[in-house]
């Protein structure tokens, strides 16, 4: 679901409320989870939509005629191509059951109330069941779980991991675990519904109040279609809390209301009721705080998720992605996710996170491996590119990210946000070069595409309940710059234009440079500051930066104008060629994206200077060729 975060929030700000224990000194000491030695590319791809054929993109059509994919159209071919992309993650969206509008019943599937379900296909963040996966994904609902596991299997078989969404904030308003292991009791079971709050109840509750569904002048279930269900009623009484924290028993459209929110042991005025870590924490392994949580008494809600985590694990999945994570204490990820670690070390953790000013608690507290950084190097790039602002920003924001860069996932294109080549954003895939080579090369950590990125899929289809700009998650649709891209199950791009092959090729040849440099995993140094001084001709849609190994040395060249073309001396400071250890002399650099465009590295007194020519939306990561 798009996050909309509102006042009625006040819960999570409170539960991420500073430490300030008094303990015992422990030594200093941050061991974590193997690092990795390259670059990690994640693909993200929303499941149900990547196989679908059909090309119909009714607004708001059945499956039977827009159609549906399903886990076998992640062919050997297919995963084979996204491999050749430079992928090393590929996140499954929407794998976990969820609320659908659909007749499964004859799997023992209880039919959802089109009252409390967002679209036709449904929010993959309103999940129903924890413990199987998406019916609407399998060929054969029965053995819907065994067709999952055979996909882990495949990624597998292509050096990929999998990860899959975990959103423990909220779960589905009529949630029900037909698939649960021996001796696991649903969400609210064993709840106390008689008060607003207790520690071990897994929901918040409105007593004497019955939940009443959403009105709103300008929206209607599946758009008016009569349907049994659809009555403008659904059970619930007492009413839960909604989602995104609404206390009313009548939610708003607005609100998260096919959703209830999970009580992690957060009273209603923003206190904690459970135990809290000790203040240097932040320094502790993963070992320690698996050490830290044994014994403790914990709310029923940690445990379950805990659990919940724990079991895919043993399916065989490689990590998850967590919805909205800043609205859940920092203690209980701590909790969970040392859990995980133990079990498997190199376990990818990435977080939902919009708050800069809690990033270090999730990351050091809540032992996250990443987290998205949206709300500062996101947004700026984007307002870069629609001529809101200057690049120089940047230089800042990588400054201000300095201690935890590493964590700090980038990414153009999700299913959240506008599609990088829609009008809204971007406006065209060309201009969103220069974006993606910035996001992919100015950090140590992990980069993300969103399917459909890399031939430039601009989601202008009108689906529903999802509006244009952004490829529909709610919805039954097509995608159709990735569908010629798929050309009928060939997955080979045979109905590409020229423009489309030569962007995919573009996104192919920036990805794998990446995984395979070592420079990009080293050092930073920005050059902006200097040559906006200093630098005649350094027009103001460049930004430009360094990143070094010991083997391997690039100087990274961005022109975000889409209309100006440059020529000028980009100035080398001092400082950057004495770490580099070059004498005066004459160097080679070389063009790594396309090694057509080749420089000089002219240094003379210890100062260097490179001769650039640079054309609108290009970018140029040369590197330093070796004497």
């Amino acid at each position: 679901m798009k996050k909309i975060l509102t006042a009625v929030l006040i819960i999570c700000s409170l539960s991420v409320s500073a430490q300030t224990k008094n303990t015992a000194p422990m030594p200093e000491k941050r061991a974590v989870s193997r690092a990795p030695e390259k670059k990690i590319v994640v693909y993200q791809v929303f499941t149900r939509l990547f196989g679908n054929k059909k090309t119909a993109n009714k607004p708001w059509g059945k499956k039977e005629v827009n159609g549906v994919g399903k886990f076998s159209d992640f062919t050997d071919k297919a995963l084979s191509e996204i491999k050749k992309l430079g992928v090393t993650h590929i996140w499954y969206t929407g794998v976990p059951h969820h609320a659908l509008v659909g007749d499964y019943t004859a799997y023992g599937i209880s039919n959802d109330d089109p009252d409390v379900v967002k679209g036709r296909a449904g929010s993959p963040y309103a999940v129903k069941d924890y413990y199987n996966v998406n019916p609407d994904l399998a060929n054969d609902p029965a053995h819907r779980l065994e067709e999952f596991e055979a996909l882990v299997e495949r990624t597998h078989k292509y050096r990929m991991k999998v990860i899959i969404d975990i959103v423990p904030n909220h779960i589905a308003r009529k949630y029900e675990g037909k698939s649960n292991p021996k001796g696991v009791r649903d969400f609210g079971a064993d709840d106390d519904t008689s008060v607003e709050y207790k520690r071990d109840n897994n929901f918040y509750y409105i007593p004497g109040k019955a939940f009443e569904v959403p009105t709103s002048d300008h929206y209607k279930p599946l758009n008016g279609e009569k349907n049994p269900l659809i009555d403008g009623k659904f059970t619930e009484n007492p009413a839960k809390w909604t989602g995104n924290g609404s206390r009313l028993p009548k939610p708003s459209n607005d609100d998260w209301y096919e959703t209830v929110k999970i009580n992690y042991g957060i009273k209603p005025d923003g206190t904690k009721d459970f135990p809290e870590l000790p203040v240097d924490f932040d320094k502790r392994s993963y070992q320690e705080h698996y050490n830290f949580w044994k014994g403790k008494d914990v709310p029923d809600s940690w445990k379950k998720f805990r659990n919940i985590a724990l079991y895919w694990i043993g399916k065989g999945v490689d990590g998850f992605r967590y919805d909205m994570a800043e609205m859940v204490p920092y203690e209980f990820w701590s909790y969970m996710n040392s859990a995980i670690k133990m079990r498997n070390p190199d376990a990818f953790l990435m977080a939902e996170v919009y708050n800069p000013k809690e990033y270090r608690n999730y990351i050091h507290y809540g032992k996250m491996d990443y987290l998205y950084d949206k709300v500062e190097t996101y947004d700026q790039l984007k307002k870069v590119i629609q001529g809101h602002s200057l690049p120089d920003p940047l230089a800042d924001i990588q400054g201000g990210l300095k201690d935890i860069e590493h964590h700090m996932l980038h990414f153009l294109d999700n299913h959240d946000e506008q599609r990088l080549a829609s009008r809204e954003f971007a406006g065209t895939p060309e201009k969103g070069k220069p974006l993606m080579v910035y996001s992919a090369t100015v950090g140590t950590s992990p980069t993300m595409i969103y399917f459909g990125q890399e031939v430039g899929e601009p989601g202008d289809e009108d689906a529903g309940f999802g509006k244009k700009s952004r490829t529909s998650i709610f919805d039954y649709i097509g995608v159709p710059h990735h569908q010629r891209w798929m050309n009928n199950g060939e997955f080979d791009g045979g109905q590409l234009s020229a423009e489309e092959q030569d962007l995919r090729d573009f996104y192919s040849r920036l990805l794998n440079f990446t995984i395979k440099s070592d420079a990009l995993m080293g050092k930073y140094q920005e050059l902006q500051t200097i040559n906006r001084r200093q630098s005649k001709g350094y027009s103001e849609g460049i930004y430009s930066f360094a990143r070094w190994a010991d083997n391997e040395k690039l100087v990274i060249v961005n022109n975000f104008s889409w209309v100006s073309k440059s020529h000028f001396n980009l100035l080398i400071p001092e400082s950057l060629i004495s770490q580099w250890g070059l004498s005066d002399g004459i160097y080679d650099m070389q063009d790594q994206l396309y090694k057509k465009q080749n420089s000089k590295l002219t240094v003379s007194k210890g100062s260097g200077i490179l001769e650039v020519d640079i054309n609108p939306s290009e970018s140029f990561i040369f590197k330093l060729v070796q004497k």
